[in-house]
């Protein structure tokens, strides 16, 4: 089912996609947005009223970065005007990759996976980078 919502606010859902590298680091999957020139989570817009958030995160990482993800945590919900002027509201989740591979695409020409604090530096807008810093970090089986 789709949630009830005000029809001027424009609804979108993402993912911070997560993994751990090789010195047991948390890394983030940034993506590069050739018409915006900026980099950030992949996002977008649900595409009906009937489309869930959760359905729409799964859906707009898929089709941004090839990755099929599955959901962790809930994350903040981001709230801003968009560049037309419209109130966006865009929820978030952790998400794990199940399968795939990025390939360049119409709305994503690179993707880049950096740790939390090198992520933190790449991130074009402000907002991101404060949901960035709500981000539980992965567990490393390393010893502590």
């Amino acid at each position: 089912m789709g949630q009830k919502s005000d029809p001027c606010v424009v609804r979108a859902a993402g993912g911070l996609v997560t993994r751990l590298n090789g010195d047991g680091d948390t890394e983030v999957l940034l993506v590069h947005r050739p018409r915006y020139d900026d980099w950030s989570f992949p996002k977008g817009k649900c595409e009906s009223a009937d489309e869930t958030y959760k359905q729409a995160a799964l859906r707009e990482v898929r089709e941004e970065t090839g990755f099929r993800c599955r959901l962790g945590a809930k994350l903040e919900t981001v709230r801003y005007v968009d560049r037309r002027g419209r109130p966006k509201r865009v929820h978030y989740w952790e998400m794990s990759i199940r399968d795939g591979a990025f390939e360049v695409n119409d709305e994503v020409d690179r993707v880049k996976w950096l740790t939390v604090s090198r992520a933190a530096d790449k991130l074009t807008h402000k907002r991101d980078r404060k949901l960035l810093a709500t981000l539980p970090l992965l567990e490393s089986s390393k010893a502590a």
